[in-house]
């Protein structure tokens, strides 16, 4: 039954249309109709006559038709009907180009009608096209008076009057046969675009009730739209409108069918060229007449044309799709088309061959519908094919899809989410998804999709055995979503989660994790809530390594945090920042009671002997205490606590110190971030002025003035203070450079503006600060400061501190060429502080030793200070070096120092820091003395004399110490 209806009942119908068109009579062959000879005259100035015309007609030659090219002047023509044995003839004009026509009785003149697309006489009116005149009378002579708009073509026709109406008839069922084929065809597409939502095929649409447009205007109907009648005046616009709609659309539909064929054809260039060309032959059809109109359609419809065929056989012969061929073919009908009317019409024949205006039309609208309908069948294959692959991707997909209506039933589920969710098989439409997952999950998934564009949520099956990450989205009424094991991930996450936060060795918090827990609990700290931080060092850890290995300190350290664990309450945590270094964040605790845990911590860590196999060992810890405040940073919260452990290290706290709010700590700290806060501003170095302390030469003290360059501190309130803090605060946060920078500059700067104030002034001692010695803009800034105060930089001599020197002594080395190619001096300063070591020193360029001043400090107190400085000095000696001794509090001490032979001395005995212009005012460092026992005693030294005798007391004098 299907065979049959699917094939044998089509093509029974084919084979018995076929069998009609072949061999059957014709219902309408009409025959009959006889060319008349005519003549013609145009009236240019549309003023003649029907006398003068006639007159005018007489003088010319009989010719079978006329061609108007293009004018649209009226024509005079006259002509003789046939005789026709007494029956009826009707006259039949077939120009569709005639707008009017009127006629006459040649003998009498007197009217036989007139009549134009929109009025008709009884003997006149518009027929097939054109118009027809019936003549009741044969044989008559007719004068008559046509206008013509467009290429018009004036025959005149005799048919027999029943032969007329059969003729008249074919032709209105060729137009009804067009117009209903064609709008049908028109409809249907269009409904199938509305269906589809394909803008193609609204465009195949339109284009097919254009070329219905076109064909009717060729077959001279055009005058005429769903059987209503054309106004005149709108006939005379719709026609060059009609020609240029038509090449956009089929220009855009040609585009359209083969888009990616086109993409990278090297005659793109040309199409855009055409596309383009559409815009002026628009206004041309709008603003020219149209006699003027049609030479311009005409060019560039060729020069089109040319191109697009051109491009059509490029495209047929690179892709050979049917597309392309089927485009090619409804082309070729056209054209064939045209080219046949326009013979037919030089020749002076009706039709050519059996090729007119509507098998043209009908035969071009089927080609471009086959290629429209290969277009389809093309995607149709595509759309199967990835519709295939997405159903294959859909059964292999890893993660599981699924369907569910708004009760939760499964309507679709992929072999993995099956997979997924194991147990029984689903069951669509049965099985629910709160089989699997719980009620609250459901309404979680359901409430979103109902209030989001996309649900996203993290769940876990009934029994929490594994967890899931699900999407989904309402669409169409359902719940469409993606279901995705996420077990290992999540396991996975957690891990590194911990990780992140955790101490992977003793598993407590790590610096990170510590600091977020203290951030969220400083934050009910401004509504009264306690919070106290306690900082745990373990003492003497180091040993435990190094003894035992390293292995045995871990596992003391996890004991330890064990142990510690067991004293805190619940909301207590403990982060692990250093080796051996804890803290512990201790929320909604009051400080007396964080106090008693910390004691119990102590003794709980100290007390009891930890065990590491077959070894035992004690280890005892410090812990200082603090009350955290509102608004208090981690940073300075366990600086201050790490200060509070510190002071509990000295041993006279028994292990814990503890710090209250309103401790001296906090208020140093505060003080410190000030100073901080200040060497970061643009104002960094407001307050600060040099004095400068004078250091006094033990071989001649009245012929050099040298100082050492000293920092001074102005408060707001004009009070002046150490600049000890400031250089601390600068020190720990990184800007030493900012202040030493200042003092170099300062220094230089004074130095070069007072040089001929200071004659005797050989050398200007600056501290520099160790961090400034590594920070290489520092460095670089250095060497600029001393290019611009090259003259005064012999002058200089910086002090670089002996423990900072030799902690990295490739680039102190570096740093001390560099400078001394400007003639800058360089002394260690504090040396013999507890890092001096000899095979060092030898690498140090320096020129100066300044001795510690806690060897200087109660000399005479203490012989082996003697011996130690005397050693330094002869080193010094040995090396070339000069020695300057700090710190000389009185007269003994300074003659100690000479007879042992430093060079140069300073302390408060011989002169207290100064002003910078009363340093101008002074001859030597000396003049400053205000001590009458120093001031004899410098009296004595420097002469030769003096030198042997002190030479020779010198080992007398160490003996009496000893």
């Amino acid at each position: 039954m299907h065979a049959f209806s699917y094939y044998l009942i089509p093509l029974g119908i084919a084979i018995f249309s076929l069998i009609a068109l072949v061999f059957w009579t014709p219902q309408y062959a009409a025959n009959g109709d006889v060319p008349l000879v005519l003549r013609t005259v145009v009236d240019e100035r549309a003023a003649l006559a029907p006398a003068d015309a006639l007159a005018r007609l007489e003088q010319k030659e009989q010719v079978s038709q006329f061609d108007t090219k293009l004018s649209e002047a009226p024509v005079w023509f006259s002509f003789a009907t046939l005789k026709q044995n007494g029956k009826p003839a009707v006259i039949d004009f077939p120009s569709r180009h005639a707008s009017e026509i009127a006629c006459w009785d040649q003998g009498s003149l007197q009217s036989l009608g007139a009549a134009s697309r929109q009025h008709a006489h009884p003997q006149l009116s518009s027929a097939r096209g054109g118009f027809a005149l019936k003549l009741p009378a044969l044989p008559a002579n007719v004068l008559c008076r046509a206008a013509f708009i467009g290429p018009a073509r004036l025959t005149v026709l005799q048919w027999p009057a029943e032969q007329f109406e059969l003729a008249a008839e074919q032709y209105h069922r060729k137009s009804g046969l067009l117009d209903g084929g064609m709008i049908v065809l028109a409809v249907f597409v269009l409904i199938t675009a509305l269906i589809n939502r394909r803008s193609l095929y609204v465009l195949f649409s339109a284009w097919l009730i254009l070329n219905l447009r076109v064909g009717a205007l060729s077959a001279g109907w055009d005058s005429q739209w769903l059987g209503q009648i054309v106004p005149a005046e709108f006939l005379a616009i719709s026609r060059p409108m009609t020609f240029v709609l038509y090449a956009m659309c089929t220009l855009t539909l040609y585009q359209t069918l083969l888009a990616d064929e086109l993409k990278n054809s090297r005659h793109l260039g040309g199409l855009r060229l055409i596309h383009w060309s559409c815009v002026p032959l628009l206004l041309a059809a709008v603003l020219l007449p149209y006699r003027l109109f049609l030479p311009v359609m005409w060019v560039i419809m060729v020069i089109g044309l040319s191109i697009t065929t051109i491009g059509l056989i490029s495209v047929m012969i690179r892709s050979r799709t049917r597309v392309a061929y089927w485009i090619a073919a409804s082309f070729a009908v056209t054209f064939v088309a045209s080219l046949a009317e326009m013979v037919s019409a030089a020749l002076g024949m009706r039709e050519l061959l059996v090729i007119n205006s509507v098998t043209a039309a009908l035969a071009s609208s089927l080609l471009a519908a086959l290629a429209v309908a290969e277009q389809m069948r093309m995607e149709t294959v595509r759309r199967v094919a990835v519709q295939q692959e997405l159903e294959h991707t859909y059964e292999v997909m890893p993660v599981g899809v699924f369907t569910l209506d708004v009760y939760g039933h499964f309507l679709s589920a992929n072999p993995a989410l099956q997979k997924m969710l194991g147990g029984s098989a689903l069951v669509m439409a049965r099985s629910k998804w709160t089989q699997y997952f719980s009620q609250t999950v459901w309404s979680q998934l359901h409430d979103m999709v109902q209030s989001q564009a996309e649900a996203e949520l993290e769940i876990q099956n009934r029994d929490n055995s594994r967890h899931f990450l699900v999407r989904a989205i309402l669409a169409r009424g359902r719940i469409e979503g993606v279901l995705q094991d996420i077990t290992e991930q999540t396991k996975a996450t957690e891990q590194l989660r911990f990780m992140a936060n955790n101490d992977p060795l003793t598993k407590v918090f790590n610096r990170r994790g510590i600091e977020k827990m203290f951030e969220g609990a400083i934050g009910p700290v401004a509504d009264g809530k306690a919070l106290a931080l306690a900082y745990v060092d373990l003492d003497r850890f180091k040993l435990i390594n190094d003894l035992f290995g390293h292995t045995a300190g871990d596992e003391v350290l996890k004991q330890v945090c064990e142990r510690m664990g067991t004293m805190l309450a619940g909301g207590h945590q403990i982060g692990r920042v250093g080796g051996d270094e804890f803290v512990i964040v201790m929320p909604n605790t009051a400080l007396p009671l964080a106090s008693l845990i910390c004691g119990g911590i102590v003794d709980r860590i100290g007390n009891t002997p930890y065990r590491v196999g077959d070894k035992a060992f004690h280890v005892r810890c410090s812990i200082g205490l603090i009350e955290v405040g509102a608004g208090m940073q981690i940073k300075d919260a366990v600086s201050t606590a790490d200060r509070a452990c510190r002071e509990a290290k000295t041993g006279r706290k028994e292990g814990l110190v503890v710090y209250e709010r309103d401790a001296s700590a906090f208020l140093e700290r505060e003080a410190e971030l000030t100073l901080v806060e200040q060497l970061s501003s643009t104002n960094a170095t407001e307050g600060m002025f040099l004095e400068m302390q004078p250091i006094m030469s033990l071989k001649a003290p009245h012929d050099s003035l040298n100082f050492e360059v000293l920092l001074r501190m102005r408060e707001r309130d004009g009070s002046v203070t150490s600049a000890g803090p400031i250089i601390a605060a600068a020190e720990k946060s990184g800007h030493a450079g900012v202040i030493d920078r200042w003092v170099l500059a300062s220094t230089l700067s004074w130095i070069q503006n007072n040089l001929t104030s200071l004659g005797n002034t050989q050398f200007v001692c600056m501290n520099l600060s160790g961090a400034s010695l590594n920070d290489e803009r520092f460095v670089q800034d250095t060497i600029d400061i001393l290019g611009r105060h090259v003259q005064v930089a012999s002058r200089l001599c910086m002090e670089i501190t002996e423990s900072v020197a030799l902690h990295d002594l490739d680039n102190t080395r570096r740093f001390i060429d560099q400078v001394r190619n400007f003639g800058v001096k360089i002394a260690l300063d504090d040396f013999g502080a507890g890092y001096t070591s000899f095979s060092y020193l030898k690498e140090l360029p320096a020129d100066v030793l300044k001795i510690d001043g806690n060897f200087i400090v109660n000399i005479n107190d203490h012989p082996a200070n003697v011996a130690i400085v005397e050693a330094i000095v002869n080193l010094a000696v040995n090396l070339g070096m000069k020695t300057i001794a700090e710190w000389a509090e009185d007269t003994a001490t300074v003659r100690t120092l000479a007879e042992i032979g430093v060079d140069y001395v300073q302390g408060f005995v011989v002169a207290r820091s100064q002003s910078p212009d009363r340093m101008l005012t002074a001859a030597s460092s000396a003049s400053f003395i205000q001590n009458e026992e120093l001031a004899m005693l410098v009296r004595t030294l420097g002469a030769p004399a003096d030198v042997a005798e002190v030479h020779e007391a010198i080992p007398s004098r160490v003996h009496d110490l000893h």
